[in-house]
């Protein structure tokens, strides 16, 4: 912990209630904190004393963070909230650089944004303290034809602003994506099962002289499919993938959904499996390795030769017993379409069901012209839109339909 001046103490310090606020804020950035835990802290706090920073911090530190996920959270939250005397413009600094189009200076550390949307939950800073270089003076109308969650639920990744972004987030961590099971051919012993076994009947009136006492039932065995998602994270795709990923992070985290074991990759100009990083249970360290992993960020695209490198290398590891193929991206590749093709073609073969999830269909006007469309449309078994809630929640809905085709047949006859 780094070493900084104290803090300069009001003349009536209300220690107990800023407790309070710090754990609440601790809450949201996702730590689970009760009242008892705060009755905890204080006491601790009177115990060990207010003379030493370091004591204080390990004393809420043994209070409040109960698994290795949350020390980091804890630590940025303490820093902002107990430490820097300009906390509000160090946070908002934080929060505003992940408005599209703005560059920050510094990237922030991992966990810092998390701990900023805690501690700034419902803050809007001052307008008779912002400087306005040009003195213009913009109004927005309030007034919602809408609630606010259906607006979010239909709204545009890509037109989020960042709290909208927050907000999202948010609710597709909530949401699950469940999935039907698969009837195996292979039987399993069952009391009240639909089918005689035979074996296991002449097996035990092998034991009792030949002569049969009952019939044994049994049951088809049920299993379970592999997730597959290729993620496309190239500079058209960024703000989609980001978001999308954050929603894989739950799916693959969550107890009882259904499936096996859910793959992730992610292409750019090249193939990466991040689906190690998908398993830590913090979405921002997992995101953050992720993209560590991915070198190829908001780059160019390549989708016919990274889909030949899964076909190639991971396809007969990963594909195994039904799996189903999630296809996230907008099918804009300039490369050749009949190779594009055909290892479209070879993905589909390999998956039981191969979805396309293009962000461009959210245009009404939404036509397969470019040649990496065209090429790959055939190909696949559901083709539906990514791009706001809404899909999202259709997508799981229809995920286990195998009659579920989206807008494919409608743009094929365009073709």
């Amino acid at each position: 912990m780094p070493e900084l001046p104290p803090l300069s103490l009001p003349e009536t310090p209300k220690l107990a209630q800023n407790i309070t606020h710090f754990a609440r804020a601790l809450r949201k950035a996702g730590l689970p904190i009760g009242p008892g835990r705060i009755v905890d802290a204080v006491q601790a706090v009177a115990a060990a004393g207010f003379t030493s920073r370091r004591d204080f911090y390990w004393a809420l530190h043994a209070c409040f963070v109960s698994k290795p996920e949350h020390r980091l959270i804890f630590s940025q939250v303490f820093r902002l909230y107990w430490r820097d005397p300009r906390f509000l413009e160090h946070m908002m600094a934080m929060l505003l650089p992940a408005v599209r189009g703005v560059q920050e200076d510094k990237p922030a550390d991992l966990g810092e944004k998390r701990a900023a949307e805690a501690l700034l939950d419902g803050t809007q800073p001052d307008p008779e303290h912002i400087d306005d270089e040009q003195g213009t003076e913009i109004e927005f109308d309030a007034s919602l034809t809408m609630s606010a969650a259906e607006k979010l639920r239909s709204l545009d990744f890509e037109q989020m602003s960042t709290d909208e972004v927050a907000r999202a987030k948010r609710v597709l961590s909530q949401m699950t994506l469940p999935v039907q099971p698969l009837h195996s051919r292979r039987l399993i012993a069952a009391p009240g099962g639909p089918r005689p076994d035979w074996r296991r009947t002449l097996r035990a009136a092998s034991r009792q002289g030949g002569e049969i006492q009952d019939i044994a039932r049994a049951k088809r065995r049920i299993r379970w499919p592999n997730l597959v998602v290729i993620c496309d994270i190239s500079g058209s795709m960024s703000q989609y993938s980001r978001i999308i990923l954050h929603f894989l992070h739950a799916v693959s985290n969550a107890q009882g959904a259904g499936w096996a074991k859910v793959h992730a990759f992610t292409f750019g100009t090249r193939l990466t499996n991040i689906t190690r990083h998908l398993a830590q249970r913090d979405v921002d360290a997992a995101l953050a390795a992720a993209g560590t992993e991915a070198q190829d960020w908001e780059g160019g695209t390549r989708i016919g030769e990274c889909l030949h490198e899964f076909n190639r290398d991971w396809s007969r590891r990963v594909m195994g017993q039904g799996a189903v193929v999630l296809l996230i991206t907008d099918g804009l590749d300039r490369d050749d379409p009949e190779a594009l093709a055909r290892e479209m073609h070879r993905l589909q073969l390999s998956s039981r069901r191969l979805i396309w999830l293009n962000p461009l269909l959210r245009w009404e006007g939404f036509a397969p012209k470019a040649q990496g469309i065209r090429a790959m449309l055939p190909h696949v078994d559901s083709f539906r839109a990514g791009h706001s809630i809404a899909s999202i929640e259709d997508l799981a809905r229809v995920i286990s339909n195998p009659e579920d085709h989206g807008e494919k047949q409608r743009l094929m006859a365009l073709l």
